[in-house]
């Protein structure tokens, strides 16, 4: 059987970005370009969902469905101009959506697996002390 890919870009729906003073220019659908000089560390930029609500957000799911059975490797493709990187979180939510559980990535790759009472989740990116970074795309494989 073969592994399942999926890739997650960054659409432009701005309700769940930090736009507060920052400069965003949608170049490509693998190239978005992200500066804000006052953005403080561990600030949440932008945020993707497995599960949503249409009729509130008027957009779908940007990530795929998951198992708590599975593991997985992601892989960040985000390049920064000053070297300071960004932190990538996962938020494992229940069907009453408490928090089950989370994860954070700090580089560019790293293995997970979801708790096993996971009902969906949320991928945030995380300020780290960055000023500007081109987003390029977020990749999960299951392993």
């Amino acid at each position: 059987m073969e592994k399942a890919i999926w890739t997650i870009y960054w659409n432009e729906y701005s309700s769940d970005t930090y736009l507060y003073g920052s400069k965003i220019d949608y170049e490509a659908r693998n190239c978005v370009r992200f500066k804000n000089e006052l953005m403080p560390p561990g600030t949440v930029i932008k945020q993707w969902y497995s599960l949503t609500n249409y009729q509130a957000q008027r957009i779908e799911p940007s990530l795929p469905i998951i198992d708590g059975e599975s593991r997985y490797r992601i892989k960040i493709n985000i390049d920064t101009k000053d070297g300071k990187g960004c932190l990538v979180r996962l938020v494992f939510l229940d069907r009453y959506e408490r928090e089950a559980g989370d994860f954070t990535i700090r580089g560019t790759e790293a293995e997970f697996s979801c708790p096993l009472k996971t009902y969906s989740y949320k991928m945030q990116l995380i300020n780290a002390g960055m000023k500007e970074f081109v987003y390029h795309s977020v990749t999960i494989e299951e392993i």
